[in-house]
Formats: structure tokens, sequence, C-alpha cells
């Protein structure tokens, strides 16, 4: 989990945003080593910007805080002079917003040609859609997600239990294109703007499907496909004690063993007979029916069947696979105390226990700017005029 010398050590990240798809992006890269520099409003401007719990976003662990007015000339100056020492710019606001701040990808190109930019947004800086407001569950309506995802009683689309457009489609998403400009800047010495759309993060998720009906015109659903539930063999079953068991049995030899463990030798030559499925289901329901959850997982697990058991989220803290592999820590929070936490489990990642924690409402504004160049006597007449804070 975790390398001698930071992925990106020495890389120098400014996050504009506050929640969100960006954030996650931020803390991610913080987390594979990047300085991340969050940059606030001042004061009387902090009502644009909505601040998270303590918790959120692992504590803004091993980042700082720069408080500066990007309206006035002053903070948009001071903004440059980050710029000229920073390597990404990643900010969530509605496209065009920048470039009328005057801080756009040509404003900031002009001051560092290797500068990467990276917009997030719902829909993207372009398009028809690109100025409407959205959240999560807007961006796998229209990707396709929920219309492929299970189905409630009353036949609608279910909610997944997490964020999965803003931190897949989006963060992710974000990460990834961060990472690719930056190889690519080793070589040309020049930076880019990315376009990171989370409704295109969700398509891209969505393109195994998207695919298919494009190739054969078969229109995916609930139950359509083989990983959607399909087969009885790729589903979830209650056990006898009221938990649940996810099984996944999908190489041939899998299902033979699933079949063999639940006593239903019967279906191990009918794995992919859609006539078979509906008796083939009710079977391994009874089956599931006849012991608890545990037992299931511990027969079962070993038994390479590809059964585990749904977990919740206390379960998963004391899971010993998850503990084993040191997937929590705890940070100490200057004003809130001891913060446990999911650890930077991500493969080349940090060891988060090791990150310092800054207090978010106690911003860095003066020791950051210093790091960029600006004397003290800048620093006050910054400070006069409400540029910075």
């Amino acid at each position: 989990m975790t390398t001698d010398r930071p992925l990106l050590d020495g890389i120098t990240v400014l996050d504009l945003a506050s929640v969100g798809p960006a954030v996650r992006a931020a803390r991610w890269l913080a987390d594979w080593g990047a300085d991340v520099i969050k940059v606030g409003p001042v004061p009387r401007d902090a009502d644009v910007h909505i601040t998270p719990p303590a918790y959120a976003y692992s504590a803004h662990r091993g980042m700082r805080r720069v408080l500066l007015d990007l309206k006035s000339d002053g903070g948009r100056s001071a903004f440059l002079r980050l710029i000229a020492e920073a390597d990404v710019v990643i900010e969530s606001f509605r496209p065009g917003v920048v470039d009328r701040l005057g801080i756009g990808y040509e404003a900031l190109r002009a001051v560092n040609p290797g500068i990467v930019l990276c917009s997030t947004s719902g829909f993207g800086q372009t398009g028809p859609r690109a100025q409407w407001a959205g959240h999560d569950i807007n961006y796998l309506a229209v990707g396709g997600y929920l219309h492929c995802s299970g189905r409630t009683a009353d036949g609608g689309p279910a909610l997944p239990g997490a964020t999965v457009a803003d931190s897949a489609g989006g963060g992710l998403h974000a990460v990834a294109a961060i990472c690719a400009a930056l190889t690519a800047r080793g070589t040309t010495g020049e930076g880019t703007h990315l376009d990171v759309s989370i409704a295109d993060g969700v398509l891209s998720l969505m393109s195994l499907a998207v695919d298919e009906y494009l190739a054969d015109g078969t229109e995916p659903g609930p139950r359509h496909g083989l990983l959607t539930g399909r087969y009885a063999w790729y589903d979830l079953y209650q056990a006898a004690d009221g938990g649940w068991l996810a099984v996944g049995a999908i190489e041939p030899r899998f299902f033979a063993n699933l079949c063999r463990s639940l006593g239903c030798d019967r279906w191990a030559d009918h794995q992919y007979d859609d006539e078979a499925v509906d008796a083939m289901r009710a079977d391994f329901t009874a089956a599931f029916a006849g012991r608890g959850r545990d037992e299931w997982v511990e027969l079962l697990g070993p038994a390479d069947a590809c059964v585990t058991a749904v977990l919740d989220v206390p379960e998963l803290l004391a899971d010993e696979q998850f503990q084993s592999r040191g997937a929590f820590t705890e940070v100490i929070h200057p004003t809130a105390g001891p913060i446990a936490q999911v650890a930077a489990p991500l493969a080349g990642q940090v060891d988060a226990s090791g990150l310092p924690v800054h207090d978010m409402a106690q911003p860095a504004t003066d020791e950051v700017l210093t790091w960029a160049g600006l004397d003290a006597m800048e620093l006050a007449t910054l400070r006069a005029e409400g540029a910075i804070a």
C-alpha cells in the first residue's frame, strides 16, 4: 500500500473547491504525496463555500489552506504568484467563471506554461447542459446507471449506497486525467486544460452496457446482463439469520464449486440455461436459508465459490482483511481531537497516519504566500486591502 517516496512528491496542487468530486480528487492526490493547498474565500465571501464537518474528506489531512479574494486585483495577483510555483489547479465553478475571474487557463498558462488546470463540472465545459446544476443522482440518471440498476418495491430505480458519480465518474476521473497530463508534461514541458465532466465519467463506467447496445441493438436494463442479476449465480441471497450473501460465481469451475457446496449439483451443467434460471434461483434461495450468513462465508469463501458477506459499516471496520491491510487510521484534529478514518488504501498511497492535520478554519495564508515569494510588506498590504485573510 505504501512506498518509501511518495509517488507525487514534489507536485503542488491548488484546490479551489470545497465539496464534491474536485475535493475528492484533491484528497486522493494528497494521499499519493502531493502538496495540496486549498484556496478558499476571505471571510466576507465565506458563504459562497460550504464548510464540511471536521471529519469530511479525511479531515483534510496533509492539506493547508489559504484565503484569497479572487475578485480583487490583489487576491488575483497573489493567486497568480502561487500559480508560478504550482503544478495543478483543480476548480469546480460553473463553466466560464474562472475566465471571468481572470484565472482561466490562458491567464494561468501565461504565468506557468506547465500548469495543469482541471475543471470539474457536472456536464462539462461545453454542450447544452453545461450550465445546469446537478448532483450525483442526476449524473447517474443521465448516464444510464440508474436504469440498469436494481429496482425498488414500486418498480423504480434503486439509489446506490455510495456516491458513484462523484467518486468514480468525477473524482477518480479527475485524478487519472491529472496524472496523465503530468506524465505528458514530463515529455513536452506543456500543461493542459482538462475538461472533466462527471456525466461523461458515468458514461465511461457504463460503456460495457452501452457498447453491447451499439453492437447488436440489445437494450440493457435491470437483470439484463451477466453482471446485473440475469443469472442465479450472480445475485444476493438471504441466510437463515437474516444476513445477506453476495454470490459472483462467473467462471465455470467457481459455479461448479457453488453448486456442489449448496447441494445443488443438478444445475452444474446449466450455468447459462435461461430456462433454468428461475428454478435454479429458487433452489439457491432455499439452500442459503439453511445456514447463517457467517457459516456460509466460512464454508464457501475458501471453497472458491465467490461468496462473501454483505457487511454493514460497523462490520467492515472490524473485518479481518481490511484490518490486516491497515485500511483505517486515526488522526488528531487541532480542534475536534482524535478522528478515526479510512486510511490511504489505494495502491501506492502514503501512510496516512503520518500526514499532518490542519484546522481549515485556521488558514496558513502567510505561510503559503511566503513560500510563493511574497514578502512581509506585500502580505501586510494585501491584508489591509482585504485581498487575503
